[in-house]
């Protein structure tokens, strides 16, 4: 009974204020940066220099919101539209900053998980890891859910037939099951099973082909432009343009994925951090001028109930079918990066919490031949298919819009704790103005999630209550700083510091 009581994975049930210590020890930075690429049976390959991770960004960040999710956002704003574009984009550009900084002086693969594990203990640590499990998880199946709509202009502008409803759409939107949002899950995954390298290069191609699509878009929608379309410009006031913004800042999760890839970077420290800004100013301005263009060519009270409402504008404007093929033709290999990139973040997000013993070492597994965690992999692509398959793309947007703003609120956070706790960590990269800068992203994150409904904080509500029984029932217990002379608490810097 006394081995057992010793054992580091099952260890007795501690008192009031053991317990307080245990859920804010804090995981030494040092160890941290130590462990990197480390997994259960192997190491991850370095092998992503700065424009892979820049397209890692852009692949994870442009298309979803201009090809699927614009026709739920217009809706909401009217023509002002392109201001719940910039408004999320400012947001999520503080909170980039502050993403660059902790990129550069922790390297590794669990993103805003591990900083906050570093900088605010192992709940808040945990409670930011299960939020991008909704973030990542939950983006993918949205995604994918859009994926379908374009699908189906592609193969109706090219072969005459459509997938019938009942095998395009989940339930609640008038289907059974969407079986092509599962096909692009699984083609991602087949892809990420091959290698970071090989899945990086893929996505490269696949996001000079999306680039590509919108300036075509631009080009020719730009010729049915109408003046008259920008009146009223905010018919539903400042209201509109917030809960638009709201449900456009799920766009802007691309910057993170390219924090999920620190362990499989050639220099993290230098690249992470300018991957991170550049690739959210290109999408910034894309997004920006895409939306700018299509509320001038179509009246903003016809966006509503499309999920592809870019290809019905190139038929409208143009008349002719070509135009929207192609454009949808773009648009399919656009939004199947998002799912590649989003998918690859997701299974290093969880890479590293497993490594942490948070949760099961099989998301931590590393394939000896590939250098991926290839069964985790294979988890998270069932998960995240079977959401798609099944959840209408709405709702699964908007709960991905907030437990996104949740973790960024606290990397603005984070920063600031490391400052002070580790001024003297090398850093590729340094927030200006801190920490006004870092109070402002966390400010706007705030606000923007108030513009979401209750339903979507009933939601997030309850993912957290689930979140937090699986902790106390099984992180907290297999958690890595439980093992003999594992250095933890407040304050540490562990022995690698000393």
């Amino acid at each position: 009974m006394d081995q057992g009581a010793a054992s580091p994975v099952s260890p007795p049930s501690p008192g009031p204020g053991r317990t307080l210590s245990r859920l804010t020890r804090r995981k030494p930075v040092e160890r941290l940066v130590a462990e990197s690429g480390r997994g259960e049976g192997g190491l991850l390959r370095r092998s992503l220099g700065v424009w892979q991770l820049t397209a890692i960004s852009i692949g994870a960040t442009l298309g979803t919101g201009i090809f699927v999710v614009l026709g739920e956002a217009v809706p909401e704003a009217g023509p002002a539209v392109t201001v719940s574009f910039a408004l999320a984009g400012l947001t999520a550009l503080f909170s980039a900053l502050s993403y660059a900084e902790l990129a550069g002086a922790i390297p590794v693969s669990g993103s805003s998980y591990t900083y906050t594990y570093a900088t605010m203990g192992e709940l808040l640590g945990w409670v930011i890891g299960w939020c991008l499990i909704l973030e990542y998880g939950v983006s993918v199946a949205a995604v994918a859910v859009g994926w379908g709509e374009y699908l189906n202009e592609l193969l109706d502008g090219t072969v005459g037939v459509t997938i019938p409803a009942a095998l395009s759409a989940p339930p609640g939107d008038g289907g059974i099951v969407n079986l092509p949002a599962l096909l692009v899950v699984l083609l991602a995954m087949a892809l990420l099973l091959g290698g970071a390298r090989e899945s990086a290069r893929a996505n490269a191609v696949m996001v000079a082909v999306k680039i590509g699509a919108l300036l075509m878009f631009c080009a020719v929608a730009a010729t049915g432009v109408r003046a008259g379309n920008y009146t009223p410009f905010a018919p539903l006031g400042v209201a509109g343009i917030n809960a638009a913004a709201a449900t456009l800042f799920f766009s802007y999760i691309g910057f993170d994925a390219a924090s999920t890839a620190g362990e499989e970077a050639r220099d993290p420290r230098r690249d992470l951090p300018r991957a991170i800004v550049l690739s959210l100013v290109i999408v910034t301005v894309l997004y920006c001028l895409v939306a700018a263009v299509a509320v001038g060519a179509l009246p903003w009270q016809d966006f509503t109930g499309t999920e592809a409402a870019l290809a019905g504008i190139m038929e409208e404007v143009t008349g002719r079918a070509f135009w929207s093929v192609l454009l949808a033709l773009g648009a399919v290999v656009a939004i199947a990066s998002v799912v590649l990139a989003v998918l690859y973040g997701q299974t290093r997000i969880l890479f590293s919490m497993s490594r942490d013993g948070l949760i099961p070492q099989v998301f931590s597994r590393v394939h000896p031949r590939t250098g991926t965690p290839r069964a985790g992999t294979l988890i998270v692509a069932a998960f995240c298919g079977t959401l798609a398959a099944v959840i209408p793309l709405g709702r699964l947007a908007d709960a991905t819009s907030i437990g996104t703003l949740f973790a960024f609120a606290l990397v603005n956070v984070s920063v600031v704790v490391l400052r002070r706790t580790h001024p003297q960590t090398p850093r590729g990269f340094r927030v200006p103005l801190s920490p006004l800068l870092p109070a402002l992203g966390f400010g706007f994150c705030v606000w923007t999630m108030a513009g979401l409904d209750a339903v979507t904080w009933t939601v997030f509500g309850l993912w957290l209550a689930g979140g937090l029984a699986l902790y106390f029932s099984y992180g907290i217990r297999h958690s890595r700083l439980n093992e003999p002379g594992e250095p933890s608490g407040p304050g540490t810097t562990g022995r690698a510091g000393r």
